[in-house]
């Protein structure tokens, strides 16, 4: 039994930028192409510790979290994974600076999650 690939959310080529920090480009079989950049992977981080503090805030994936208290946003750090890594066939995975690593941002999540203006505009 085969199983259907989907070519919407399997990457033709996938480009992490660590050293200019500048995101992850995914160009998808089907011809689209998608770039994410760090804060908003780190801001949607899927794991389950990420996806709660979310649900109880009510915040989308990739937006921004409200400032901690004494925090001045402004002053906010940029995330920066320090490794990135494929998982399996199916994602891939980050060390950020912070020290999380547990999110997996699979190619579905993605490409649900597509940053581009044509799938923002269709929300």
């Amino acid at each position: 039994m085969a199983i259907a690939v989907d070519p919407r959310t399997d990457p033709k080529s996938v480009q992490v930028n660590l050293t200019a920090g500048t995101g992850v480009d995914i160009e998808w079989k089907d011809g689209h192409k998608s770039h994410y950049n760090f804060q908003w992977l780190r801001d949607a981080c899927p794991c389950a510790m990420c996806n709660e503090e979310r649900s109880q805030s009510g915040r989308a994936a990739g937006a921004v979290p409200k400032p901690k208290p004494g925090e001045l946003p402004m002053f906010r750090q940029s995330p920066k994974p320090t490794e990135a890594a494929p998982v399996g066939k199916y994602a891939l995975s980050f060390k950020w600076a912070d020290g999380h690593q547990h999110g997996i941002y699979s190619w579905e999540f993605l490409r649900e999650h597509c940053q581009c203006a044509e799938c923002q505009s269709h929300g």
